[in-house]
Protein backbone atom coordinates (compact mmCIF):
# COMPACT_ATOMS: atom_id res chain seq x y z
CA UNK A 1 0.00 0.00 0.00
CA UNK A 2 1.48 3.38 -0.82
CA UNK A 3 2.04 6.05 1.55
CA UNK A 4 -1.65 8.30 2.29
CA UNK A 5 -1.33 11.57 4.02
CA UNK A 6 -3.90 13.65 4.77
CA UNK A 7 -4.43 17.40 6.15
CA UNK A 8 -6.90 18.14 8.36
CA UNK A 9 -8.30 20.29 11.08
CA UNK A 10 -9.60 19.20 14.22
CA UNK A 11 -13.24 20.49 13.95
CA UNK A 12 -13.54 19.47 10.45
CA UNK A 13 -16.60 16.86 9.17
CA UNK A 14 -15.37 16.39 6.13
CA UNK A 15 -12.06 15.40 7.77
CA UNK A 16 -13.80 13.06 10.21
CA UNK A 17 -15.60 11.18 7.03
CA UNK A 18 -12.69 10.98 4.89
CA UNK A 19 -10.42 9.42 7.69
CA UNK A 20 -13.37 7.53 8.34
CA UNK A 21 -13.24 5.78 4.77
CA UNK A 22 -9.53 4.94 4.48
CA UNK A 23 -9.93 3.32 8.08
CA UNK A 24 -12.57 0.72 6.60
CA UNK A 25 -10.12 0.63 3.80
CA UNK A 26 -7.58 -0.73 6.95
CA UNK A 27 -5.77 1.97 5.05
CA UNK A 28 -3.24 3.27 7.83
CA UNK A 29 -2.40 6.91 6.94
CA UNK A 30 -0.20 10.22 8.23
CA UNK A 31 -2.27 12.88 9.46
CA UNK A 32 -1.31 16.35 9.26
CA UNK A 33 -3.20 18.67 11.51
CA UNK A 34 -2.69 22.86 10.17
CA UNK A 35 -4.66 23.69 12.30
CA UNK A 36 -3.01 26.82 13.98
CA UNK A 37 0.29 26.36 11.77
CA UNK A 38 0.89 28.26 8.88
CA UNK A 39 3.83 26.31 7.88
CA UNK A 40 2.04 23.28 7.56
CA UNK A 41 -1.15 24.89 5.62
CA UNK A 42 1.54 26.57 3.12
CA UNK A 43 3.36 23.39 2.93
CA UNK A 44 -0.39 22.01 2.23
CA UNK A 45 -0.97 24.53 -0.50
CA UNK A 46 2.26 24.60 -2.66
CA UNK A 47 1.64 20.84 -2.32
CA UNK A 48 -2.18 20.88 -3.61
CA UNK A 49 -1.13 23.43 -6.18
CA UNK A 50 -3.32 26.23 -4.89
CA UNK A 51 -6.13 24.05 -2.70
CA UNK A 52 -6.12 25.51 0.54
CA UNK A 53 -9.38 23.52 2.21
CA UNK A 54 -9.49 20.41 4.14
CA UNK A 55 -9.04 17.75 3.72
CA UNK A 56 -6.73 17.37 1.13
CA UNK A 57 -5.69 13.72 0.43
CA UNK A 58 -2.28 12.09 -1.08
CA UNK A 59 -1.94 8.81 -1.92
CA UNK A 60 1.78 8.11 -2.65
CA UNK A 61 2.99 10.65 -4.70
CA UNK A 62 -1.07 11.43 -6.23
CA UNK A 63 -3.14 14.46 -5.26
CA UNK A 64 -6.45 12.64 -4.55
CA UNK A 65 -8.22 16.03 -3.67
CA UNK A 66 -11.09 16.65 -0.77
CA UNK A 67 -12.79 13.85 0.98
CA UNK A 68 -16.11 14.06 -2.18
CA UNK A 69 -13.29 13.43 -4.24
CA UNK A 70 -12.11 10.46 -2.13
CA UNK A 71 -15.70 9.45 -1.97
CA UNK A 72 -16.13 9.76 -5.72
CA UNK A 73 -13.10 7.41 -6.04
CA UNK A 74 -14.70 5.09 -3.78
CA UNK A 75 -17.91 5.25 -5.86
CA UNK A 76 -16.32 4.58 -9.03
CA UNK A 77 -14.28 1.59 -7.84
CA UNK A 78 -11.17 3.77 -8.30
CA UNK A 79 -10.00 3.61 -4.65
CA UNK A 80 -8.94 0.40 -4.16
CA UNK A 81 -6.87 -0.17 -7.19
CA UNK A 82 -5.11 3.01 -5.61
CA UNK A 83 -4.35 1.67 -2.25
CA UNK A 84 -3.91 -1.52 -3.50
CA UNK A 85 -0.76 -0.52 -5.97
Amino acid sequence: MPPITIYTKEACPYCVRAKRLLTRKNATFEEISVDGDAQAQAAMVARTGGRSTVPQIFIGDQHVGGCDDLYDLDYDGKLDPLLAA
